[in-house]
Order: C-alpha cells, then sequence, then structure tokens
C-alpha cells in the first residue's frame, strides 16, 4: 500500500479531528428524531429548515456537544503526557463533566447516563479502571465517539494501539463490546492515513485485529461473534446509540460515499443518534478525504473553532517532529 505525501498526512489529521467537530455539531439539532422526520440532504445544515423542531433548541447552530468535547479531552491528554495516561484523562473528563472543558462556551449540555454515573463514581473515589462497570452490560458509543484522536496521535505498534483503545473506554463504558469496537475503528482510521480506499483499510484492519486477538480468547469471541466481521452484509447500521450499530452505520456510509459533506448528511439522514453517528462517521470521512473536502461554509460556523485549532496545531507539530526524528 501506497504512502500518502506529507501534506496529504497531515490534511489528514487535520480532515479526522476537524470531520468529528464538524460532523457532531451538524447533527446536534437533529438528535433524537426519527428518520422519516429528518429533513432531505439539501436541507441538512448546521441551521435546520424552518418548521424543523430542533433538538437542543437552546444551543446555538455550530456547536459540538459530549462527543467533541470529550474527544478533545483525549487528544489534549495525549500531547501533554507523551502517552495514554488514565488518570491524567479520566481527570479531564471530569473538568468536562464538571466545568466544560473543552465544551463551547464551557456549557455541557448532552451528556449520557452512563457517562454520568461512571464520572459520579470516579469523583468519589472509584477507581478509574472500574468506573467504567458502573452498568456493567452498557453497551452504548461513548467512548466510540471520542476515540479517533488516539489513532492520530498513535505512534506505536498496532497491539499497542489496540491496548490503549481499549483502556480509554475503561473509565465510563467497560463492557469488552465497547473495547473491541474502538479498536477496530482505530486500526480502520490508521490504515485510512496512509490511503484512501475504504474497503481495503477496512479488510486490513478486520485481519490485523483477528491476529492481534490470537491470544486474547475471550476478545477474538468477542470480535467474531459479536461484530461478525466474515459474515457478508453484515455492514448495515440504523443509527441507534449501540456502539455495534453506531460502528456498522459509519462502516455502511463509507464504503460507497463520494465526499466527506455526503458521508455526515447520510449519517444524520438515519436519525435517531445523530450528533453521534455524524461525528464517528465524519472522523472517518475527515481522514479519507481530507481537511480540504470538509465544507468551508461549516467550518466557518464552527463555534471555539480557535480553541481546537491551538490543540490541531500542536498535534501537527509533534507529527511532525517524530518524522523528523524518524527521518
Amino acid at each position: 500500500m501506497a504512502k500518502v505525501t506529507s501534506e496529504e498526512y497531515i490534511s489528514k489529521i487535520k480532515g479526522g479531528i476537524y470531520g468529528l467537530l464538524i460532523g457532531d455539531a451538524l447533527g446536534v439539532p437533529y438528535e433524537f428524531h426519527m428518520k422519516e422526520d429528518i429533513p432531505p440532504s439539501e436541507q441538512i445544515e448546521m441551521t435546520p429548515p424552518e418548521g424543523f423542531v430542533r433538538a437542543h433548541s437552546g444551543t446555538a447552530p455550530g456547536t459540538w456537544s459530549d462527543d467533541g468535547a470529550q474527544a478533545l479531552c483525549l487528544l489534549d491528554s495525549l500531547l501533554y503526557k507523551g502517552c495514554f495516561d488514565m488518570t491524567d484523562f479520566s481527570d479531564r473528563l471530569l473538568a468536562w463533566y464538571e466545568n466544560g472543558l473543552w465544551a463551547v462556551d464551557n456549557r455541557v449540555f448532552d451528556v449520557g447516563i452512563q457517562t454520568s454515573m461512571a464520572l459520579s463514581m470516579y469523583k468519589s473515589g472509584g477507581k478509574p479502571e472500574d468506573c467504567g462497570n458502573v452498568r456493567p452490560d452498557g453497551k452504548g458509543n461513548g467512548a466510540l465517539m471520542r476515540v479517533l484522536p488516539l489513532a492520530l496521535w498513535h505512534t506505536g505498534t498496532d497491539a499497542e494501539l489496540v491496548s490503549d483503545a481499549h483502556k480509554q473506554c475503561l473509565i465510563t463504558h467497560g463492557n469488552i463490546t465497547n473495547q473491541v469496537c474502538c479498536a477496530l475503528y482505530c486500526l480502520i482510521a490508521r490504515e485510512l492515513l496512509n490511503s484512501s480506499d475504504f474497503d481495503t483499510s477496512l479488510d486490513r484492519a478486520v485481519q490485523k485485529l483477528r491476529r492481534i486477538y490470537a491470544d486474547k480468547p475471550a476478545y477474538s469471541d468477542e470480535f467474531l461473534f459479536r461484530l461478525q466481521p466474515d459474515e457478508p452484509d453484515i455492514w448495515i447500521g440504523r443509527g441507534g446509540g449501540y456502539v455495534v450499530d453506531t460502528l456498522r452505520s459509519a462502516v455502511m456510509i463509507l464504503k460507497t460515499v463520494l465526499s466527506y459533506e455526503g458521508a455526515v448528511k447520510q449519517a444524520i439522514a438515519l436519525g435517531d443518534d445523530t450528533d453521534t453517528t455524524a461525528c464517528i462517521t465524519g472522523g472517518l470521512a475527515g481522514v479519507k478525504f481530507g481537511y480540504d473536502n470538509i465544507p468551508g461554509r461549516w467550518l466557518d460556523v464552527l463555534r471555539d473553532k480557535d480553541k481546537a485549532d491551538k490543540l490541531v496545531n500542536k498535534l501537527i507539530m509533534d507529527i511532525s517532529a517524530n518524522a523528523g526524528e524518524k527521518g
């Protein structure tokens, strides 16, 4: 597989971060609506068409939600610590939950029930690696929505990336299903950084994860029987909050879509958990198509973009420095 040029690589990195933030913000006003109630594609914008009953009506257009804020908390922690640090990351999530760290206007307006319970447990002295099992069967998409920065930042082996993808789940979503979905998502993103062909990236990621899990029976079983990656036509999703469905929704869209705009609009058109489906889909679409493929009209109205810019610039500086050291 041919490597992309350094300029293309940086575009993919930026595309991933801004892709998830834009997808999240674009999806916020359409959340909780059934697919039948979503406006036609050409009318899906940061400000919905007149007469559409917006979710989170007190939230200004162009505002990312908990998805984007938690992703930036993860990126901030990685850049500050130089590694995945469970305690530091958990502290930043708690700072988001209580004080709006990395939230637009420092305002938290959309928190999942499991996340709320887990972070309350952490505040009360719970070990971060245990808090995500406050609801042991919880299989929501709250860890998947934030994990992409890990894949974009990581310079370790595939096995090390998978291990860290598992760990970042534990503070809020410890169930093994969540861990496996985050691992596969990260490997897909890593493959897309060096290719624009999604099907090839997906196939390579599946095979890599199969090998990594070869000596981990519990994870291997979960991967093969829950995600069923070898089943024909398995990659079909409905835009729901169940982590496997969310991942399948993103893959379904990325397998055929021709642009970033098309990807996030298709994600929103599924209805239901629109901000998170568009965030997770938009992150991969941003990596696939690059930053310049994200519509400028959406970037122009993304609120608090200047704050995200500083973090993204730091990420690019670190990536460039690492490339120079390897060179």
